[in-house]
């Protein structure tokens, strides 16, 4: 078992901090349309915020999205330090035999360090394939690499396969030793997304702690040394912490996002306030470096929309402006428990409670089929790592706690999911310990005597799904919906009856 050995604690007021503003902080960050899962605030080697709003919790893995790419660019530091690969090496000739016959001039350009800082001079990325790699090598390279910027996920996952091709090992089993137990990462509670060819998807595939995340900055914050060994070559933080490409054209395609256009290194983002630098996954997973204040920040949430996003950020640098002390300040006990209480009273909010409806007891029991329509379970997730597998025929057997969904789909798959319906949500361990998620909250409410809200959180990601099923007759629909920030359409409606 991974040892992690626990981080020094103090008070904010030891390291100039006054509590109560933190205290606002956080009261600002609940104000904002997001909904907070975890923050961690260290000053000065010592950590003086800690919290997790129920049901997430400290423990618990948290879908990262592309706060993984710095991961991915990590083990390529790793590999440069001990001296398998230079950040001038060519990709064709890392990859010979997935590279064109006859590349372009632009292609025979293209570097490691072109794809660590998205210069990879593509207007577009492959969709994933077995055969990735090579579709990657043969998409058109537009432009001489590292003069434009292009957010490009593919080029991400593929510097993981640069170091499957030096190491012959994955990410995974590449930074278990050199990077997870050296920092005080838990190997054996991550889990990765992989590619059809079985690499982990470097891009956006990592499910890991909010600690974890503050771990990783921390070795960048500290130059790439932890606890006296080094593990990073100081050069490659140098470069990977400060812009090595500018990322100005973000504001074409993420206008909302002015955080973005402030430059890029190797897969880290620089911020607003000076030096300042972040990994940054979707929907609001940050950890953030103000070495100007000696101060790092993790922060993992659920935020839908760039704007939101932005909204976090732009927070936090409110916050951080009004620090202006260097060392210890005059103590603040009436504030530091007002910090502390608020801290252990976290929470995302209760669920809508209406637990009655006349319909209830009709339908209990019944079995009712899809007859028209895609009514695919836990089609939020779009995570977990299962095919779409839609709903055949289904059943409500409601009690004094809620109800059981059980559904059958068109593969013969039969699941049984609990929902409350008395304010609270019921935990569900669904699939095995080698899908991605397993943890599913369910609650729901009758919004109407015949429309019956349900929400399933995966409680290890950002999603929540909602399915309003309206019952009319011996007929009902289901609309269908989801938070989650890869949602590009809503789903049409779904119909069926009675049988």
């Amino acid at each position: 078992m991974n040892y992690r050995k626990p981080f020094e604690k103090a008070r904010p007021e030891e390291v100039g901090v006054k509590s109560h503003l933190i205290l606002e902080y956080i009261d600002n960050l609940e104000k904002s349309q997001t909904e907070m899962h975890g923050l961690m605030i260290m000053r000065h080697n010592k950590m003086i915020t800690e919290g997790w709003w129920t049901p997430y919790g400290p423990n618990l893995r948290h879908g990262l999205q592309s706060h993984t790419k710095t991961y991915a660019a990590t083990a390529v530091g790793i590999a440069y330090t001990e001296g398998l690969l230079r950040l001038d090496e060519r990709i064709i000739d890392i990859f010979p035999d997935e590279s064109p016959e006859d590349p372009s001039e632009n292609l025979k350009l293209l570097t490691v360090r072109d794809v660590l800082c998205m210069g990879c001079g593509m207007d577009t990325m492959p969709m994933p394939t077995k055969d990735w790699i090579r579709d990657f090598l043969h998409t058109p390279v537009n432009h001489k690499p590292g003069t434009t910027y292009m957010y490009n996920s593919t080029g991400s996952t593929l510097l993981g396969a640069i170091v499957r091709k030096k190491t012959g090992l994955g990410l995974h089993d590449y930074l278990t030793p050199r990077l997870f137990n050296k920092i005080g990462i838990n190997p054996d509670n991550l889990k990765w997304a992989c590619m059809p060819d079985g690499m982990e998807v470097g891009g956006g595939g990592l499910f890991a702690t909010t600690e974890d995340n503050f771990r990783l900055m921390k070795l960048y914050a500290d130059g790439g040394v932890w606890e006296g060994e080094r593990i990073l070559a100081e050069d490659y933080v140098k470069l990977a912490t400060t812009n090595q490409n500018d990322s100005a054209t973000e504001s074409i395609n993420n206008p909302e996002a002015s955080d973005n256009f402030l430059g890029y290194g190797f897969q880290i983002w620089m911020c607003k306030p000076h030096n300042a630098y972040r990994a940054d996954g979707a929907m609001g997973q940050f950890t953030i470096v103000l070495p100007d204040l000696d101060m790092e920040i993790a922060i993992t949430e659920t935020a839908v929309g760039a704007h939101w996003a932005q909204s976090t950020l732009n927070i936090t640098w409110d916050f951080i402006e009004k620090i202006t002390a260097e060392n210890a300040i005059e103590a603040d006990d009436e504030g530091y428990e007002a910090l502390c209480r608020k801290l252990s009273r976290l929470n995302i909010g209760n669920p809508t409670c209406q637990p009655f409806s006349p319909k209830a007891e009709e339908i209990s029991g019944q079995k009712y089929k899809v007859t028209n329509g895609i009514f695919t379970p836990f089609g939020g997730n779009f995570m977990n790592g299962q095919k779409p597998d839609n709903i055949d025929t289904f059943s409500l057997d409601f009690d004094q706690y809620g109800f059981v969904w059980n559904f059958t789909t068109e593969s013969g798959r039969s699941e049984k999911v609990r929902f409350a319906t008395n304010g609270t949500r019921f935990t569900n361990m669904l699939g095995t310990a080698d899908d991605l998620t397993q943890v599913y909250l369910g609650d729901a409410y009758w919004r109407e005597d015949n429309v019956l809200v349900l929400h399933g959180r995966w409680v290890e990601t950002c999603i929540q799904d909602t399915y309003n099923l309206v019952f009319e007759g011996d007929k009902f629909r289901v609309e269908s919906d989801n938070n989650s920030a890869f949602r590009f359409f809503k789903p049409e409606p779904i119909f069926g009856e009675k049988i």
